[in-house]
């Protein structure tokens, strides 16, 4: 029974929940290491992100013979270049467009109330059951508002703090751009024989699927951003270019992400001309059809292939758990673990048939 996968499993959960109740009861042993691990874990992250944005880069200039250092040098000119040039161009009208929203806020605040006391005054006239069914949806967008403004908190909080630890990122992205191919090495040679070949096999795999999902996301959300920007500016759309960069930060988030950037994008349609709205759903219709038919299956293909089911139970799970920050990483780090338990699976089977061969020779 002990060679029997059900057990072996169930053994490994009963071991890993003990090994997490004893690490709980004496987890002040390991304050000053979490301390440390958390400082560390968002420029760790950015740092990451930006490796892989700009690996392509690196790998076209060393084709050309471009030494190491000359390609590093040459991704951080280009960088501060970019960064210079959008802000710029993006800067100026961006804070025009925020000191505008600020105050016109007041305002939106009044057609907001307005809007709550008309709806309230026609309440008491609507069927029973219509109007439960109305309280459940205003309850359940009431706990939606306030656990994504708890979400948007904690993401300004960690950028905060990442301001005084800004000089661990560009260390971070430097050292990998220098000694990438160095990483692998040091875990797989660890290991000798068959199961070497098996952890670099899924080293290898772990980095194709976070280098697909990282710059595939960050490309498609840069294009769902511009055909939005266009789409409101071709409307008449008010704030057109803040909405715009809104998009391009929520679009990250799979699945729910472009949802969330239509909705302050239908409040300000809605208080500017109520028929504009019908024009925000349109632009926001067109761009997700392209970018459903279009944009992702080229530039993602099924190099994730998670459900989208899937994708939505993970990233409600990971907001309760860890927050915003939470919802970016979720979806890579599942990614990660199940290319993980595809591999072990895999070897496994491999170990299996060839033990089934021996047998039956």
């Amino acid at each position: 029974m002990t060679k029997k996968l059900w057990f072996q499993v169930g053994v490994g959960i009963l071991l890993a929940i003990l090994v997490i109740k004893y690490f709980l009861e004496i987890s002040f042993l390991f304050a000053p290491i979490i301390i440390i691990i958390k400082a560390i874990i968002l420029p760790l992250l950015l740092g990451g992100v930006l490796y892989y944005m700009t690996e392509p880069i690196q790998r076209f200039l060393e084709k050309r013979k471009f030494p190491r250092w000359a390609s590093i040098v040459s991704i951080l000119v280009a960088l501060a270049l970019v960064a210079w040039g959008f802000f710029a161009i993006v800067g100026p009208p961006v804070t025009q467009q925020v000191n505008k929203l600020v105050e016109n806020a007041p305002a939106i605040g009044k057609e907001l109330d307005k809007m709550k006391d008309v709806f309230l005054d026609q309440k008491g006239e609507l069927p029973e059951k219509l109007e439960e069914s109305l309280d459940a949806a205003a309850d359940s967008l009431q706990t939606i508002a306030v656990n994504f403004g708890k979400w948007i908190v904690q993401f300004l909080q960690s950028l905060f703090q990442a301001v005084f630890l800004l000089i661990l990122v560009p260390f971070f992205f430097i050292f990998m751009l220098k000694d990438h191919e160095k990483f692998a090495p040091v875990i797989y040679n660890l290991f000798t024989g068959e199961r070497r070949e098996w952890v670099k096999k899924t080293l290898s795999d772990i980095d194709n699927v976070l280098r697909s999902y990282i710059q595939g996301q960050f490309l498609i959300s840069a294009i769902l951003a511009m055909l939005i920007f266009i789409g409101y500016k071709i409307i008449g759309l008010e704030y057109a270019l803040l909405l715009a960069l809104f998009a391009l930060f929520m679009n990250l988030i799979p699945f729910i992400g472009p949802w969330i950037a239509v909705t302050p994008a239908v409040v300000i349609a809605f208080l500017d001309e109520p028929k504009m709205v019908i024009l925000v759903a349109i632009v926001t219709l067109v761009a997700q059809q392209i970018d459903s038919n279009l944009i992702t299956p080229n530039v993602m293909g099924k190099s994730l292939d998670i459900h989208p089911l899937t994708v939505i139970t993970i990233i409600l799970a990971a907001g309760n758990i860890a927050g915003f920050v939470g919802i970016i990483v979720a979806i890579p780090v599942y990614a990660v673990a199940k290319v993980i338990v595809r591999n072990v699976y895999e070897q496994r089977m491999k170990i299996k048939r060839a033990a089934t061969k021996d047998v039956a020779g």
